[in-house]
């Protein structure tokens, strides 16, 4: 049987015409808008996300009140199908939309409509109160499963368009894991092919001390680079855990961790690692931010320019308060003044296994993972990453977005903080 079927015998139970049907749906016309913001507080009390966000344009919100509208139309007549009002169910996809960009979980869009359900219910009951229309038991049941079935359907076509969005996220990250164990079961197998080469090389007698030392050299850049394969693959799949379990530190004290996991490597190469003043008083994730930060660091140090006598990378953040689509976001920028990358290779940085300099000129091995390892554990918090290059410097750059209330409002006095310094020079 099909859903029109299904709404024609659901329209036909719920036929008999309710004296209080035409009053309650004229007030809750009447009172579209506060109860929009009624659902609109509860959402803010309920789940972290900035009020300004929850609904972050007013065309979204002006026209919420739609879906109001479109129930209160059932109420009054049952043979009106909701699912067949085009901008009522348009609003109900968008919100799905909407709530799939904001990086909503399943849960947080069904408890939506669960805070939604109850606003309306609880406007029924107090309207019931007021209203002096005699109307039976039957006759008020009959209403409030009018209510029911509207609010159901609405929700469905958010649930749909939001897990329509969900389901071709995960295929496409499918396709890219594909790809990812096709590639990295190819880079496992030229290193310990080299490894194997080079022992079963070593064992022969007449070989002179620098072909040995040569060889030990493969085999020892060979496994090193295995286990930076291998500690990357465990980085990642820390990520995968649920993101609200993993712990949240400052930023400012993230990159103070980062810098010290590579201290060793940017002594050997003589790197001083700076980390600017003006870092703004926010919390993230730790594992993913020292994860993406160790990862430019290090790239930074393997590829110093050695001839440069004045070798450093600084680690910088700044606020960037509603001037993106996704709202208030942290700019994590990584800067270093080392050999750079030459211009044909810059489109292809964030690569899986691309390297924009071989190890003849940087005297160091790489898997090419560590930029790639950056953009997808950006992207996996709602943020990007991209570089840029001028004469003498390379900065490369992620974004976090400021989900948790706390963490925005930091953002926008850090934004606010900087615009002032910035009219002060000016003046």
């Amino acid at each position: 049987m099909n859903e029109s079927a299904n709404w024609g015998d659901r329209a036909g139970e719920l036929a008999a015409a309710c004296p209080l049907a035409e009053t309650l749906a004229r007030r809750m016309r009447e009172e579209s808008v506060d109860l929009t913001q009624r659902w609109l507080d509860r959402i803010v009390a309920r789940v972290q996300v900035d009020p300004n966000r929850v609904f972050p344009t007013d065309d979204l919100l002006d026209h919420v009140p739609l879906l109001i509208l479109g129930i209160a139309d059932f109420i009054e007549d049952p043979g009106s199908v909701v699912l067949a009002d085009v901008a009522v169910i348009s609003k109900a996809r968008e919100l799905g939309e909407l709530r799939y960009q904001q990086n909503f979980d399943e849960y947080q869009v069904l408890k939506e409509y669960e805070i939604f359900g109850g606003i309306l219910f609880a406007f029924l009951g107090r309207a019931v109160d007021e209203i002096a229309t005699p109307c039976s038991r039957s006759e008020l049941l009959s209403c409030a499963h009018r209510l029911f079935l509207a609010v159901t359907l609405i929700q469905q076509a958010t649930l749909t368009q939001y897990l329509t969005l969900v389901r071709e996220r995960l295929h496409e990250r499918e396709n890219r894991l594909r790809g990812f164990n096709r590639t990295l079961s190819h880079e496992l197998k030229n290193r310990l092919g080299a490894i194997t080469g080079a022992a079963e090389v070593l064992e022969l007698t007449s070989l002179d001390d620098d072909e040995r030392d040569r060889l030990t050299a493969v085999i020892a850049r060979s496994v090193f680079g295995v286990q930076g394969v291998v500690d990357n693959m465990m980085e990642l799949s820390r990520l995968d855990e649920d993101l609200r379990k993993q712990r949240h530190i400052t930023l400012t004290r993230a990159a103070a961790e980062a810098s010290r996991q590579v201290r060793d490597a940017a002594q050997a190469r003589k790197v001083q690692i700076r980390i600017a003043d003006s870092i703004p008083e926010v919390e993230v994730n730790a594992a993913a931010v020292e994860l993406c930060l160790t990862n430019l660091i290090a790239n930074a140090i393997k590829y110093a320019d050695m001839e440069n006598p004045d070798r450093w990378v600084e680690i910088s953040a700044r606020a960037d308060a509603g001037k993106s689509e996704g709202g208030d976001v942290i700019v994590v920028e990584v800067r270093d003044n080392g050999l750079g990358v030459p211009e044909s290779k810059r489109a292809r940085l964030f690569e899986r296994f691309f390297r924009a300099h071989d190890d003849a000129v940087t005297g160091a091995g790489g898997t090419g993972l560590g930029l790639s390892i950056v953009r997808d554990t950006a992207e996996s918090l709602g943020g990007t990453a991209w570089a840029d290059f001028s004469d003498g410097w390379s900065i490369f750059t992620f974004t976090l977005p400021a989900r948790r209330s706390r963490d925005a409002a930091a953002v926008r006095a850090a934004s606010e903080e900087g615009s002032d310094e910035a009219s002060g020079r000016d003046a």
